[in-house]
């Protein structure tokens, strides 16, 4: 059975179209990343399967009951109410549940009539089991334990969601979202504002849930983790591929060959008819063979290659030859107001490495970098470019400081006035601003659009150490990829900082990890350091077992326990005889009371007597069985003392 049916559906901008006649299914266990270039209709999909926007033609049919959940990538103002009400409050039904539970306890109250008293008490008790059942599954244990993973402190479940940052907001949002479990996640690039730690706890989350997903992420390793099937937004329109993105990406590599493959038959097979029809279309022996041949022709469909999708093509300038130290940090301290982001810090980049700067979001990651490319000044110490050092810098904020009043073509003129503009316009056309796109003003352009400009004039003006700042927020996955590509061929050195995993993974050769005022260096990738991470997490278990163990107090515990097994042993040894004595006698005891009663029936009867010698062996046996009984109950008695003596 399908979760949701799409059918037919069509919607387009203008001359822009985006879904034409398109369809597909889902089903309640589906994984689907949903992949294209930006501005293909990823967001758009996401937005009519959540019914924010209704398609031109076709329609959506949803399971009955079924709920989707949408977590679009620009969170709206969160209402003015503590973080944690704010969550708990976006689950259906909550609202009306405890207005119903508010309204007849007031009724209650003021019930005179027995009946009708009986009645709301019945109800008031249904109402408050229907709320346990929210509190167990959507209460506030459960949103606490969620907020947690992602990454809220105690003290911020207070605060008013409404004053939260837009990352913030975001990962409000998305804990609501999770809260309400619904039977279809439609996420747009949820992993945007998580850092490294937050990151791994949504990774898990999800893929523990039994729920379908509709995801949209650039982050490849994240894809990949999480979904079983594609849905890819294609030249020739929406297709579904099995597997993950690598599965997908390889199953389209080989259509395309395919397809070339069979094109280039087609070709040679009308070539060679064309010419047999060039040679004797003027011999009247072969009329009727060039005719067959030219309708042969004309009824074939042609085999037509697909259009290649044009992708952003980065190409850094030749960086110029740095000394082989390239940064040095030394006992630099920085804070803000009472909070300090960097206690006494020393650090050392040499030429050539590339360094991903990890940490909690609020650790401090942004403003290591902005103090090297001096955004701002340190409290303490110094830091020190190395010789014939250029610097590069895409801060996150980048986009922010384009001039919106300026056209594309010219805000890139600036930074090259000698250049010529056909050259301006080449490097225009490699991040896919063509011809009149490079007279599109900046305010118009899209966030992904403005990221393009932004790594364009990066890119322009050649350096040898660069600072990125969460380069691939605003970029699809294939432009993401694009970047990692031309970044491991940047001759350069990186310092960076990325929440993306495929990223970090691909391009770090060193970690550094900032947390509470210092900075951990640690070579290798984001994995490398996540499998360190786990090796520490393990030995502070196994340390804290064995101070646990040394305890004075859990050596008597272990002590006192073997105590108690060996006594336990030992009366099991000692009851062992007894009870089986016991239960012998019990069944003796069973069988002479049922024959009893037989015997009690047959002389109770006065004309049972009248035959004497018949009578006299049932009166024997009677008497005598009721001795013995008299017997056994006064074993079973001594016996059951001795029991008790054992288990005292």
């Amino acid at each position: 059975m399908s979760l949701v049916i799409a059918r037919e559906l069509s919607l387009a901008h203008g001359s822009r179209v985006l879904l034409e006649a398109d369809g597909f299914a889902l089903g309640p266990r589906d994984r689907v990343g949903l992949v294209g270039p930006n501005g293909s209709g990823k967001s758009t999909l996401l937005k009519i399967l959540a019914g924010t926007l209704q398609p031109d033609r076709g329609e959506v049919q949803w399971m009955r009951g079924a709920r989707p959940g949408y977590l679009p990538q620009e969170i709206q103002d969160l209402p003015d109410v503590p973080l944690l009400d704010a969550v708990l409050a976006v689950v259906p039904g909550r609202t009306s549940l405890e207005a119903n539970l508010a309204e007849t306890e007031a009724q209650l109250a003021v019930a005179t009539d027995e009946a009708d008293h009986l009645e709301l008490a019945q109800r008031l008790a249904d109402l408050h089991a229907e709320l346990d059942h929210f509190e167990d599954h959507y209460g506030r244990h459960r949103a606490q334990a969620i907020l947690a993973g992602l990454g809220f402190k105690e003290a911020d479940l207070a605060r008013p969601a409404a004053t939260l940052s837009g990352g913030w907001r975001m990962r409000a949002a998305l804990a609501g979202l999770l809260l309400q479990d619904p039977e279809l996640l439609l996420l747009d690039e949820p992993t945007n504002h998580l850092d490294v730690p937050t990151l791994e706890w949504f990774d898990d989350f999800l893929k523990r849930s039994n729920k379908a997903l509709l995801l949209v992420c650039h982050d490849r390793d994240f894809l990949n983790r999480q979904i079983d099937r594609v849905l890819s937004f294609e030249t020739e329109g929406l297709r579904t591929y099995k597997g993950d993105y690598e599965s997908y990406r390889a199953q389209r590599a080989e259509e395309e060959a395919q397809l070339e493959s069979r094109a280039n038959r087609q070709a040679a097979k009308r070539a060679q008819v064309e010419s047999f029809i060039d040679r004797f279309r003027s011999k009247a022996t072969k009329a009727r063979q060039v005719q067959s041949r030219i309708k042969q022709l004309e009824k074939e469909e042609i085999i037509e290659v697909r259009e290649q999708r044009e992708v952003v093509r980065f190409k850094f300038p030749p960086a110029p030859h740095s000394g082989r130290e390239v940064l040095r940090l030394e006992g630099v301290s920085k804070s803000f107001a009472d909070k300090i982001i960097y206690r006494d810090v020393d650090l050392q980049m040499m030429r050539g490495e590339r360094v991903a700067v990890i940490g909690v979001n609020g650790a401090g990651k942004t403003t290591l970098l902005r103090l090297v490319a001096n955004e701002l000044a340190a409290d303490a110490g110094k830091i020190s470019l190395g010789h014939n050092v250029a610097l590069g810098y895409y801060s996150q904020a980048q986009t922010d400081r384009l001039d919106t009043t300026a056209s594309v073509l010219e805000e890139i003129s600036r930074l090259v006035p000698s250049e010529p503009q056909s050259y301006v316009r080449s490097v225009l056309g490699s991040f896919l601003f063509h011809d009149d796109d490079v007279d599109k003003r900046i305010s118009v352009l899209s966030g992904g659009e403005r990221a393009r400009v932004a790594l364009a004039k990066l890119l322009l003006v050649p350096s040898n150490l660069l600072l990125m700042d969460e380069p691939t927020n605003h970029l699809d996955l294939d432009s993401s990829e694009a970047l990692i590509e031309a970044l491991q061929g940047y001759e350069g050195t990186l310092l960076f900082v990325s929440h993306n995993r495929s990223f970090v993974n691909q391009l770090a050769t060193k970690v550094w990890n900032v947390d509470d005022g210092r900075v951990e260096d640690y070579p290798g990738n984001l994995d490398d350091w996540l499998h360190h991470v786990k090796l520490l997490r393990e030995r502070e278990k196994v340390a804290a077992a064995d101070v646990k163990a040394a305890s004075p107090a859990v050596r008597f515990d272990k002590e006192k326990r073997r105590a108690e097994a060996q006594a336990r042993q030992q009366r099991s040894v000692l009851e062992k005889p007894i009870k089986a004595k016991i239960a012998e006698l019990e069944a003796r005891i069973a069988e002479l009371e049922g024959a009893q009663k037989e015997r009690e029936a047959q002389l109770a009867d006065p004309a049972f007597f009248a035959d004497f010698a018949r009578a006299r062996p049932v009166l024997d046996a009677f008497n005598a069985a009721k001795l013995e009984l008299e017997s056994l109950y006064a074993r079973w008695e001594h016996q059951q003392e001795a029991l008790a003596a054992v288990t005292a």
